[in-house]
């Protein structure tokens, strides 16, 4: 099966990222979309990247943040995107580690270019740094490469790919509490499945995979008006 160099667009404007999936998409390349830096950093879990296209002005955490934290702990090359005229943000991201910039609005032409330009230089490296994530908590084992999710007896539990979001959300950020929102962000929701409901419907279907007792769960506890909350105690594995 041939490779598909996959693109990572982190926007938050629809407007922005729905005419560059279809025209990536035309040009051979496999696109993938993000809203924000956490939903991003769950489509970085899900899938092996090639480049991050990055929008740098972003509500709650900016591109310049995610940028700084990817550069940390990966070499996955990044196109930054800005609709600033001056060059501040350029240079605070090309220090960073950025490996390019274009402005908005830009061409998407110019930016396939850009695109395969980075590619090219830096080798397609796929991000080390979040190749491998496999988590633990009790006795079960989340692996995330592999969309495996394992139990104490060694059986492998089959999950639909809502739940596995869910968990991964779960197992990435033990011990906070999320609110509904934040779960459909993290979750990387469909926009037709945006209502809290469908959070609570998830939520069920994933404490009967994972639970002794889904009607007193052990580890998704419900926050009253606040959310859920995962309270293993989750380590990575190296």
């Amino acid at each position: 099966m041939t490779h598909r160099t996959c693109i990572l667009i982190v926007d938050d404007e629809s407007s922005i990222r729905e005419p560059l999936v279809e025209y990536l998409a035309r040009n051979e390349l496999l696109p993938v979309v993000a809203d924000s830096a956490a939903a991003a950093r769950v489509q970085l879990a899900l899938h092996p990247v090639d480049l991050v296209i990055l929008d740098i002005m972003m509500p709650g955490e900016d591109g310049l943040s995610l940028c700084r934290d990817l550069r940390s702990r990966s070499d996955v090359p990044i196109i930054l995107l800005t609709a600033r005229t001056d060059d501040i943000d350029r240079i605070i991201g090309l220090e960073m580690g950025a490996d390019d910039y274009i402005g908005k609005p830009f061409a998407p032409r110019e930016l396939l270019a850009r695109i395969r330009a980075v590619l090219r230089r830096t080798g397609v490296r796929v991000a080390p740094g979040l190749g491998r994530q496999v988590y633990a908590f009790d006795s079960w084992i989340v692996n995330i490469d592999e969309r495996m999710v394992t139990r104490a007896d060694g059986v492998n539990v089959p999950m639909g790919d809502a739940e596995f979001r869910l968990l991964i959300a779960f197992v990435t950020h033990p011990r906070h509490v999320l609110s509904r929102n934040q779960l459909l962000d993290l979750a990387d929701s469909k926009e037709s499945d945006l209502f809290d409901r469908s959070i609570d419907n998830r939520v069920l279907r994933l404490r009967r995979k994972i639970e002794d007792d889904p009607t007193a769960p052990a580890y998704i506890k419900t926050v009253r008006s606040g959310g859920y909350v995962f309270t293993a105690d989750v380590r990575k594995v190296s």
